[in-house]
């Protein structure tokens, strides 16, 4: 859905103000006590794990969601895009457009009337026109009419003005939606996840304009290239351990050394209170094994004396009870922090060595390349280029149709496709079990190289307990990726590694891939990743 408020804009009077503002949705509480100010110059992302209430908080922004608590104040216009664009009804991208600059369109046509008001010598027409001209000048609505226009282009969406949007798929109609709200100059503009659908020249085109543009912005993303060129700050949905939202300032750079200071005072702050809890459980303990059995009074010792130690043995039982259930764990357990298992170099020389390979109507042209113990290598190119394709071949899963790939016997290859085929039916815990059982079995993994699924940090327990089909598509990535890990590989083949991960789990996988000892094939669009591995090898294809 596009949606613009139709008024004068403020420009540099405009101000939006979310005070307090909370969200209850039954027993959950979505949003707690959110204060965000949004002036003419910000630049503001909302971050957050699926579920977390990005969008909420964006439609309360936007004044189509009332707040459960708290006010939320507006000075000025505002355009918001959701993430669909409805095609339901018989209107034309025309239609959308003009929808979208309506204000400026009536704008040019009251000056009109005063114009010709103004001709002919209406009374009051000098006053009628003097008002009509400061209007279309405070929309610049000559250009109106031109900026979406140049925004169709740049995205590549549909120019023909005839269509029905119902006609275009779901891209196309995404970048019509996308092109109209860049066009309309509103005071504030309220974007959720424009980066889908985009290429790349229409990521740059929407980047710049979003960096450029004349007021506010908000955008709702899991982008962290967009986070990087465009957010100064950022709204942190993610779990905290006062329930409480986290804004950061200094961009990405000061979320991520934020999030980072955060978890540590939060991951020692739950230690202390856990290590407090077992103390006084054990002190409990000690004090019940004294009363039951830990006083033997000497023979002859008088009745009084017995009955004095007892009372008091009773009294400490009673008094380290009550001090355990006045100690509450008030820090709830700390988010997962990825842990990638030590993975072997492998043999010294060639690990991958792939000479001329071709997949007729898969692969542009011939593709050679080595890889050695430690290697890096980025392979880019177009969709339909051939990127999954070339890691397939590696993998051993799909045979070219010329040239040769070797692998030595003794290299294990771990290969994280786009996507995987996984057991709904079966708990993630047996999925996992069952093979690094097999590879036990195999040879292929000693006992001593076995690495539990609990160890690397992207499962809890109570989700690895589940059946798969009832994770989420997140959590089913994290599983795949913990399945490839399994076989503690010499070479890692990663195709997308990024779709369906969090911004906090891709940073940490970043990190662990250029410290790991195992050589890595990555293929990737995640624009922040490629940037990461700038200094990395690099495949190159070609459209076939």
């Amino acid at each position: 859905m596009l949606s613009s408020t139709h008024r004068l804009p403020a420009r540099q009077r405009a101000q939006l103000t979310a005070s307090d503002v909370s969200i209850v949705r039954g027993t959950t509480t979505v949003l707690n006590q959110v204060s965000l100010t949004v002036t003419p110059t910000s630049r503001i992302a909302i971050v957050g794990e699926n579920g977390r209430g990005k969008s909420t908080l964006l439609h309360v922004l936007a004044g189509s969601l009332a707040p459960d608590a708290g006010t939320v104040q507006r000075t000025g216009t505002l355009g918001l895009a959701e993430q669909e664009m409805s095609a339901d009804d018989d209107r034309t991208v025309g239609q959308a457009v003009a929808d979208a600059i309506a204000y400026s369109l009536d704008a040019l046509a009251a000056l009109d009337r005063a114009a010709r008001a103004l001709a002919v010598g209406t009374e009051d027409a000098a006053a009628r026109y003097a008002t009509a001209l400061e209007h279309a000048e405070a929309l610049d609505a000559w250009h109106a009419e031109r900026r979406v226009q140049m925004a169709l282009e740049a995205l590549d969406a549909e120019t023909d003005l005839t269509r029905l949007l119902r006609d275009l798929s779901v891209g196309q109609r995404y970048r019509v939606r996308l092109a109209c709200l860049l066009g309309a100059d509103d005071d504030f503009l309220l974007l959720d996840e424009p980066t889908n659908h985009l290429d790349r020249s229409g990521l740059d085109f929407m980047t710049e304009h979003v960096r450029a543009r004349a007021g506010g912005v908000v955008v709702v993303t899991h982008d962290r290239a967009l986070l990087s060129d465009v957010a100064e700050t950022i709204v942190d949905l993610d779990p905290t351990p006062d329930d409480r939202v986290r804004i950061y300032g200094n961009g990405y750079a000061g979320y991520r050394d934020g999030r980072r200071a955060e978890r540590e005072l939060w991951e020692q702050e739950y230690a202390r209170q856990q290590a407090e809890h077992a103390r006084l459980h054990d002190a409990l303990s000690s004090a019940q094994n004294r009363l039951v059995s830990g006083w033997r009074p000497e023979k002859g010792t008088n009745k009084h004396g017995r009955a004095t130690r007892a009372g008091g043995l009773v009294q400490s039982v009673h008094r380290r009870q009550q001090q355990l259930d006045a100690h509450a764990v008030t820090v709830p357990e700390p988010p997962l922090q990825f842990r990638l298992p030590d993975l072997p170099s492998g043999p010294a020389g060639v690990l991958v060595s792939a000479e001329g390979i071709r997949v007729t109507g898969r692969l542009a042209g011939s593709v050679s390349f080595t890889l050695v113990r430690r290697g890096r290598l980025v392979v880019t190119g177009p969709n339909g280029s051939g990127k999954s394709t070339v890691l397939s071949v590696i993998a051993g899963e799909l045979q070219p149709d010329a040239g040769i790939v070797r692998v030595p016997r003794n290299v294990r290859v771990g290969y994280l496709r786009q996507e995987s085929e996984l057991p709904l039916e079966r708990r993630a815990s047996e999925v996992y079990t069952s093979l690094v059982d097999a590879l036990v079995a195999s040879g292929a993994l000693s006992d001593s190289e076995a690495v539990g699924l609990s160890h690397l940090g992207l499962l809890r327990a109570r989700e690895s307990s589940k059946r798969i089909g009832e994770l989420s598509m997140g959590q089913r990535r994290r599983l795949q990726l913990a399945l490839v890990l399994a076989s503690r590989p010499h070479v890692l083949l990663l195709d997308e590694p990024t779709n369906h991960l969090s911004i906090a789990l891709v940073d940490e996988l970043t990190d662990a891939l250029g410290a790991t000892e195992a050589a890595v094939v990555l293929s990737t669009h995640d624009r922040q990743l490629l940037r990461d591995v700038r200094e990395w090898s690099s495949l190159k294809l070609g459209a076939p």
